[in-house]
């Protein structure tokens, strides 16, 4: 177990992207990361610093690992392809590498979001963008895991799904160490919704904990978000169980009550009364839950499924709407059973 090494290309030079790199360089497979900044690049091929000083500071990358500016040498050093990218520029970055690819490549997008414009998912822009003959090898990372303790080689364990248990099995296996568990799946839809989702919730939970709403306040948005998350994946097709595994409870949990949490951390200062483009304009590293707040309620509204704490997210991050008074408007909502009758039905057919 854990032997086999292979040539693994990461696309993406921010925190996770370089996380990620690192625990497979230390496992020996023989890595690359890309990044567009020439900084990032620099600083962490030269030997005296070996470390992305930009992204993820004060933590030392392995000697084995290099990286690069040029995707293309990237692309073709590798077996297993890391996507590491924020979802507005998928499609974009995926266009550029589209005819350097390679069938016996296995993609494996490590990027949570829903586009603003199309409503699509990341599975959804790879299966648009990438060559047919692909389709089979694309393959989705998520769960509970901060970039600087995945770096640290803090235990972690995340999902693999594909649509192909075959390559899901393969980057489960190659991935795999005794303090980075990979589990798998076949539920795409699932693994993704959970994954650009939490990002919402936990900008919720942030303005929770910035407006000193409590413990209780934190558990509840936690729970009820995580009912919203399984209507809106249940009805674009996955499994209700998938929402209480990793790439659901596990990162939803996570991701609202972790310090690290950049989008609970965008919260909590919204919360306090910082204006969001005088936080964003602070910030370093993409809050992705800021851009999925506006596609995660207009797919809801799409898919006519009711997410209130969603929509309240919605109107206070692009309508300027007041955080109390929609925490009152939410909580003061008609009276109704705690878990819809339709997920026990569709959990029953599935079964």
């Amino acid at each position: 177990m854990f032997t086999e090494r292979t040539n693994v290309g990461v696309i993406g030079g921010g925190a996770w992207g370089t996380a990620l790199a690192m625990h497979a360089a230390a496992m020996g497979h023989d890595t690359l990361i890309w990044a567009r900044e020439t900084e990032v690049v620099s600083s962490i091929n030269d030997p005296a610093v070996k470390e992305n000083t930009t992204y993820l500071q004060g933590y030392k990358v392995p000697e084995a690992l290099r990286a690069s500016n040029d995707i293309a040498a990237v692309v073709a050093h590798a077996e297993i392809l890391l996507m590491v990218i924020p979802t507005p520029f998928v499609a974009a970055t995926m266009s550029t590498i589209r005819d350097s690819l390679r069938p016996e490549q296995i993609i494996v997008s490590c990027t949570k979001g829903i586009l603003n414009d199309t409503l699509e998912t990341v599975n959804q822009i790879l299966t648009r963008v990438v060559p047919e003959a692909l389709h089979s090898r694309l393959a989705y990372l998520s769960g509970p895991s901060f970039a600087a303790e995945v770096a640290q080689g803090m235990p972690t364990a995340v999902t693999i799904a594909s649509k192909t248990d075959t390559a899901a099995a393969r980057v489960q296996s190659l991935f795999s160490t005794p303090r980075f568990r990979c589990y798998r799946t076949t539920d795409v839809e699932g693994v993704e919704l959970g994954g650009a989702l939490k990002n919402v919730l936990a900008l919720a939970c942030g303005i929770s904990d910035g407006l000193g709403f409590g413990c209780n306040g934190r558990a509840a948005l936690i729970t009820r978000g995580l009912s919203e998350m399984t209507r809106l994946a249940v009805a674009l097709g996955a499994h209700p169980l998938t929402m209480g595994g990793l790439a659901g409870m596990g990162d939803l949990v996570l991701t609202c009550t972790g310090d690290l949490s950049r989008n609970r951390t965008v919260g909590i200062r919204l919360g306090k009364g910082e204006k969001l483009q005088d936080i964003i304009d602070s910030m370093k590293a993409v809050a992705e839950g800021v851009l999925t707040s506006r596609s995660a309620h207009q797919l809801a509204l799409k898919l006519n499924v009711e997410c209130p704490i969603i929509a309240g997210i919605y109107r206070v991050i692009h309508e300027n709407a007041d955080a109390r008074a929609v925490v009152s408007e939410t909580m003061s909502r008609e009276l109704r059973a705690e878990v819809d009758p339709e997920l026990f039905e569709a959990a029953a057919r599935q079964r």
